[in-house]
């Protein structure tokens, strides 16, 4: 018998995705004392993240649902969930991340453990700041952004909704990063990227542009 799920338990958390993803953000609650309310996936080949059973998302959880973070490492499947559901959204910032008190973080992102966020910079809804990650100053992080492990962004850089930056990649200052672009592990951003494009190298240099859906 799958549990049931209380939607009115504005102090806990839900997280909707069951991936390995899903397990860092389970890690990151529970060592600051956030109750997981439960974890859902409409994955029925999934039954358990760590120590928490699966619960099948419901239509009445999609018509009002509190406190959740969407699990899922892909950018467009987060953004095509927040855009379809009635939901408030919570965030989850690892007690070893460094933010800046002039800085903003905004509903629905993750900020994992290493993080630094330097004064001034804006992060947007529904990102994923992922493991040591340095964001400098004045930096604008729009919705949807996931930056990969390690990543190093100088002051003023400007990525743009969609756009993933890959494990240990570089981007000098005052770049922009255009909206859905995929910037390649390890590759040296020294100009700035088109919308789509996918950048790899050192220094960057473009190999192809991704479809507005992928």
């Amino acid at each position: 018998m799958q549990p049931q799920l209380n939607l009115l338990m504005d102090n806990k958390v839900t997280l909707y995705g069951a991936s390995g993803h899903g397990k860092v953000i389970v890690d990151i609650l529970e060592s600051q004392g956030i109750v997981i309310a439960a974890i859902l996936d409409d994955n029925p080949n999934l039954t358990q993240l760590l120590h928490y059973p699966i619960v099948k998302p419901t239509p009445e959880f999609h018509a009002d649902c509190r406190n959740v973070i969407f699990s899922i490492g892909n950018n467009h499947v987060r953004k095509m969930l927040s855009d379809k559901m009635n939901c408030t959204f919570a965030t989850a910032i690892h007690p070893s991340a460094i933010i800046s008190k002039h800085s903003k973080v905004k509903e629905g992102t993750v900020v994992m453990a290493g993080v630094v966020i330097n004064p001034a910079t804006t992060v947007g809804k529904h990102c994923i700041l992922n493991t040591g990650a340095v964001i400098e100053h004045d930096c604008v992080i729009s919705d949807f952004v996931h930056i990969s492990p390690n990543v190093s962004l100088a002051g003023n850089v400007h990525v743009m909704e969609g756009a993933h930056v890959g494990l240990g990649a570089s981007v000098i200052q005052g770049i922009k990063i255009g909206k859905w672009a995929t910037i390649g592990a390890g590759a040296v951003i020294l100009k700035d990227v088109p919308d789509y494009a996918v950048v790899v190298g050192n220094p960057g240099k473009i190999i192809k542009y991704n479809s507005a859906n992928e």
